[in-house]
């Protein structure tokens, strides 16, 4: 008898003929799907962002066109200036009073919507606080610089009322209370869209989880603490997110309401950008405060994505 080796086989563990080529082409599909919007990021983000870092280099003149480089002179005028700097604490106050209310508090009242039985409850007050949310900020502003005028305003009339007249004051007219004043406008405006948010979160935490806690004897103090709270994690730091970077990028409020004054006392880093480029005509400052607010929030956030991704979530 004779014995024959088996032939070795060489394609062994290798794609069938005809596999890697149409892998190839789903990757070229696939790419052009996703080309035009590289495109449109490239051209109308990525790009700008560099032109304006070449442009905070440069001494500028939009109206003439000239322009001169300047090196990091403009960051070195940044850190002299005494405007630049209560901008930026102005702006860092508004997002720890952003989050202690958009965040912290908004997940305090989302959890008490969603902990009531009644679903039609539960409805009307998630509209109820959504309401403020749909009107637009520059509405609100109006709104509230009426609220706040000292002679006709509603909350002084109404401190009169309750028999508090003494707290009565001009709330934008003096700068210890300016600020302060544009950022509760700010939270009564956003309050309403952050809870539902949060709601939406809570939902899908699952019932058993509740009920389970439930059996155990936990209240629903402990149960927001050890059951929501850490199974909102993700939209948790996403809120923590927006709002931070929201708070950075404030400008509306502060325009139709103060203007960034009194004294300079409610400049914020956008306003203070708007008037350094279109007001004082000094575009390549502007482009140095441009790049600050980036910076700032860019680095926010990519520590707040980092801690969320270690922490984070799954049913």
């Amino acid at each position: 008898m004779i014995v024959t080796a088996d032939k070795p086989r060489r394609n062994r563990g290798r794609m069938p003929r005809g596999t890697a080529g149409r892998g190839r082409l789903t990757r070229v599909a696939g790419l052009a799907w996703v080309l035009p919007a590289l495109v449109v990021l490239g051209v109308f983000v990525y790009l700008p962002l560099v032109q304006n870092l070449a442009f905070s280099t440069q001494e500028w003149d939009i109206y003439s066109g000239m322009s001169e480089f300047v090196g990091l002179a403009n960051y070195e005028k940044l850190v002299g200036d005494p405007v630049f700097w209560t901008s930026l604490g102005n702006n860092v106050l508004y997002a720890l009073l952003s989050i202690a209310f958009q965040v912290a508090g908004a997940l305090v009242l989302a959890a008490m919507i969603e902990s009531l039985r009644s679903i039609r409850w539960r409805k009307v007050l998630r509209a109820i606080y959504f309401v403020p949310s749909a009107i637009s900020l520059t509405v609100a502003g109006l709104l509230f610089y009426f609220i706040y005028e000292p002679r006709l305003g509603m909350l002084n009339h109404l401190l009169d009322g309750v028999g508090l007249g003494a707290l009565a004051q001009p709330w934008l007219g003096q700068e210890s209370t300016a600020m302060v004043a544009i950022i509760a406008m700010s939270q009564w405006q956003g309050f309403g869209y952050s809870t539902l948010l949060f709601a939406v979160a809570i939902q899908r935490i699952p019932s058993e989880l509740y009920e389970a806690s439930a059996l155990d004897g936990i209240g629903p103090i402990r149960r927001f603490f050890h059951v929501t709270v850490p199974l909102v994690r993700e939209m948790t730091g996403l809120m923590v997110i927006v709002t931070i970077s929201g708070a950075f990028q404030v400008f509306n409020e502060v325009m139709v309401m103060t203007s960034g004054g009194p004294n300079n006392s409610t400049q914020v880093l956008a306003t203070w950008l708007y008037r350094s480029g279109f007001v004082r005509n000094d575009f390549g400052y502007a482009a140095a405060i441009a790049t600050v607010i980036f910076i700032v929030t860019l680095i926010i956030a990519m520590a707040q994505l980092w801690y969320t991704r270690r922490r984070r979530v799954e049913f």
